[in-house]
């Protein structure tokens, strides 16, 4: 069995519970760290923590590093989800070479009610709020199996057996950071929720996600029973089978998908629908999914560095055309802008623009709103076909920050205002 060890209380405590009981099992344990190269030398000491511990109780030891920060940038994913994809195939790979097909993991009951609300504000389905199994396939190679012995245990029985037995662990102090919405959940929703609503929060919560994950269970192996017998009929199916029929289908065609997706699709049979990376998707009356010609050169990820000189410019993008030019004078009042055309205040865009497409994860502060938002939200409360929404174009400066995006309202944060001294006139055409 390979043990996957952080160097926090809740892995080390894992790691010493099942050394404990090996004898008395048979089992053989091997320890495996993941450094995620995010905090420096606490990563590295981290590493060297658990190296040590695995040593002390006779165990072999493998390490694994990633480059985190560069792939959540690669590929538009938060750094909480990047890690999880190495960390997995990581500890598949160690698991592969230590021939374990068994992998421990140190999720508790806490973590569990925190994920369960990480999961209803990311609006996810009785899949998603059943939360995680006991045992299930590993992400990255599904003949390896994930176990998580202590999904039954609070975080608070973990803290007293590690006290009561000595147990040492190290202190992750990104526990604690506020940018992240977990420790958010952790720190001060789920605490406030316990003090002026409900006290015994984690058991009812854990109770729903039983129950969810039950009812989720039903549908499913419903779903997957009419798929088999490829019968017709799918109008007159419930509509949680029929969402789960389309998931299904769209699970096995590896096209991600979400609520919009699957309705839409549902709600129009034999109009194609262009889902995540351009893949056009074609429902039968049957229920059956099938991928049409892919709208090549609809999305690209592709992107244009400019560097803002004094002459006017003039590029070409994705089938557009933008001139842009700077000019040295102040202004306070914010024209209404000409079809087509836009000013900024050139000094908070900076001296290099980048033109490129909608992408995942992407946030966007239009003119007149008090905060950011998901481009994505704001693309489907603005009601832009999907096709659409992927050809747009929009413009970031160096730091990513978008300013601009086709067809749509300029950025809050870009406006002129009294203290403007350089503008920066945007013209754009199609055609």
């Amino acid at each position: 069995m390979l043990v996957a060890v952080s160097g926090g209380l809740d892995s080390m405590t894992l790691l010493h519970l099942l050394h404990r009981l090996a004898p008395q099992f048979g089992w053989q344990l091997f320890v495996a760290h993941f450094n995620h190269q995010l905090r420096g030398r606490a990563s590295d000491a981290d590493e060297r923590f658990v190296e040590k511990a695995a040593t002390d109780l006779g165990l072999p030891f493998r390490a694994g590093r990633g480059a985190v920060k560069a792939l959540a940038e690669q590929r538009g994913l938060s750094l909480e989800m990047a890690a999880r994809e190495l960390r997995h195939a990581f500890l598949a790979r160690a698991a592969s070479r230590f021939k374990c097909r068994v992998v421990a993991l140190a999720q508790h009951a806490d973590d569990q009610v925190e994920l369960f609300f990480l999961r209803v504000f990311r609006g996810a389905g009785g899949e998603g709020l059943a939360g995680m199994k006991w045992r299930a396939p590993s992400p990255a190679n599904r003949t390896i199996e994930l176990v998580r012995p202590l999904l039954d245990v609070s975080k608070a029985e973990l803290a007293a057996f590690a006290a009561a037995n000595g147990i040492r662990f190290r202190e992750d102090a990104s526990n604690a950071a506020a940018d992240i919405l977990r420790n958010r959940i952790r720190h001060e929703l789920l605490p406030r929720l316990r003090k002026r609503f409900q006290p015994a929060l984690n058991q009812n919560v854990r109770r729903l996600m039983a129950i969810v994950g039950g009812e989720a269970e039903v549908v499913d192996a419903a779903a997957r029973a009419w798929l088999a017998t490829s019968r017709p009929g799918f109008d007159r199916l419930a509509l949680g089978i029929q969402r789960r029929v389309l998931q299904l289908q769209l699970q096995r065609l590896e096209v991600t998908s979400d609520f919009e997706l699957v309705e839409t699709l549902r709600l129009r049979a034999h109009q194609p629908v262009t889902a995540a990376s351009a893949v056009r998707l074609v429902r039968d009356r049957s229920g059956k999914i099938a991928k049409a010609i892919e709208a090549k050169g609809k999305f690209r990820s592709g992107q244009l560095a400019l560097r803002l000189k004094r002459k006017a410019q003039r590029v070409q993008f994705a089938g557009a055309e933008v001139n842009f030019a700077l000019v040295p004078k102040r202004g306070a009042r914010q024209r209404r802008s000409a079809v087509g055309a836009e000013v900024f205040d050139a000094a908070r865009v900076g001296a290099t623009i980048i033109l490129r497409h909608w992408r995942a994860g992407d946030r966007f502060q239009p003119i007149g709103m008090p905060s950011a938002v998901k481009l994505q939200d704001w693309f489907t409360n603005q009601k832009i076909p999907r096709d659409r929404r992927r050809q747009l174009i929009v413009a970031t400066t160096a730091a990513g920050e978008i300013f601009w995006v086709e067809e749509q309202r300029m950025g809050e944060r870009f406006k002129l205002t009294a203290d403007t001294r350089r503008r920066l006139l945007w013209h754009w055409r199609r055609g």
